[in-house]
């Protein structure tokens, strides 16, 4: 594929607000964990919350959209100069060439949960959802299009927890389709009932701050994320530490509705096909972002599957266990860790984790390394099947075009 810039980035999760409160917590590996006390939630597990959501408004004008998954969206919005780097792409190529394209999976369903709860004695809902501008997946691209004044193609993408991995995809075609000239993407998912008791259904959340790809892992901690990219075609020139989009994976394993298949088969096919895509081996791969939820199917499917490909050459890690398992939001919460990882020369560890799962032969950094690194791989993979592997490179890295 053609590679593009992410000329602009910025993820708000548990470890702060923008680049330099992510990168500061990663730098020294704490976690963004905490113990559950998230709305009226009776679970005995630890989250990744986003400070100051609550406390959020949106404009009068966009009042209609508010809830918990768009006020965090807009909030993230503003950080690193975001907004305006899209509105100044906006005016270079014309707002309605400039499409936006985000995943997300439960979207705005917490403002729906809460007025089930006061429903009268009649049954009817006191305060009505609204769902078109709330609940709906969509209601965050609208949401997100019309606060950054563009009117290019739009639309949402939900296949659980690869859905802010797979939007790089549909950018990237569409751009080399010249359909549009940038895209803004990205993934924005918050914490509701439904994941947290769901997820406990399934016996998946763990006590615990959950300890990716450790010999003990009891299972996921559910987090909230907003993380945004801004792509276009590179200029002829750019600086050495530019981060380029170069290949894209996806694959469709269908093995099961909640399990990866055993042997991580759908996973290595996306990170074979992001290879292909960026027109790389497996040798050029400096780092590789693990999708690492903590769940002992996911790590034993995944890092099989890693173990096949990279063997004990390329160092890895997990970074959900600063960040929680963002769902929706993952792919490109990990995705901007990924690119933050290329400009600063830093191997994230894995908070929470100690001791390597003895059936996996992996270089696993438990602690952050520096490294000077060129080309990184981030890993999303959702339930179903659906997975998705992206490469990023800097463009100074030797060796490639």
């Amino acid at each position: 594929m053609q590679a593009l810039h992410l000329s602009c980035f910025t993820a708000t999760s548990c470890l702060g607000a923008g680049l330099g409160a992510t990168l500061d917590t990663l730098s020294t590996n704490r976690s963004g964990l905490a113990r559950c006390t998230f709305e009226t939630v009776e679970l005995s597990t630890h989250i990744g919350e986003v400070a100051g959501v609550d406390d959020y408004r949106l404009p009068a004008e966009l009042a209609d959209y508010n809830c918990r998954n768009n006020r965090l969206a807009l909030m993230a919005l503003e950080q690193d100069g975001f907004a305006e780097a899209v509105r100044r792409a906006a005016q270079r190529y014309g707002a309605a060439r400039v499409g936006v394209f985000l995943g997300t999976s439960t979207a705005g369903i917490l403002e729906t949960e809460q007025a089930y709860r006061k429903l009268d004695s009649s049954g009817a809902f006191v305060d009505p959802p609204n769902y078109q501008t709330r609940h709906t997946p969509y209601a965050l691209t609208d949401v997100v299009s019309r606060t950054l004044g563009l009117a290019g193609p739009a639309f949402a993408v939900s296949t659980a927890c690869s859905s802010g991995a797979k939007v790089f995809a549909s950018a990237a075609r569409l751009i080399d389709a010249g359909v549009i000239d940038a895209a803004v993407v990205g993934g924005v998912d918050s914490l509701c009932l439904t994941t947290l008791y769901g997820f406990n259904s399934l016996e998946l959340v763990s006590p615990e701050p959950c300890r990716p790809y450790d010999a003990a892992r009891r299972g996921i901690s559910i987090g909230e994320a907003a993380a945004f990219a801004l792509l276009e075609r590179p200029a002829d020139t750019l600086p050495g530490d530019a981060v380029l989009l170069a290949g894209v994976g996806e694959s469709s394993d269908a093995y099961h509705m909640s399990s990866p298949h055993p042997e991580g088969r759908g996973a290595e096919a996306a990170m074979q096909a992001a290879l292909s895509s960026a027109g790389l081996a497996a040798r050029d791969v400096d780092y590789l972002n693990l999708h690492g939820t903590a769940t002992p199917s996911n790590d034993a499917a995944e890092g099989q599957a890693a173990m096949r490909l990279f063997g004990r050459d390329v160092p890895m890690s997990s970074t959900k266990g600063a960040t929680g398992h963002t769902l929706g939001a993952a792919g490109a919460l990990e995705i901007v860790i990924a690119a933050l990882a290329l400009q600063n020369g830093l191997i994230p560890g894995s908070p929470g984790s100690h001791q390597l799962d003895p059936a996996l032969e992996l270089d696993y950094a438990f602690a952050p390394r520096r490294q000077a690194l060129g080309v990184v791989m981030s890993n999303s993979f959702g339930f179903g099947g659906s997975n998705a592997s992206v490469v990023l490179r800097r463009a100074d890295a030797k060796g490639h075009a």
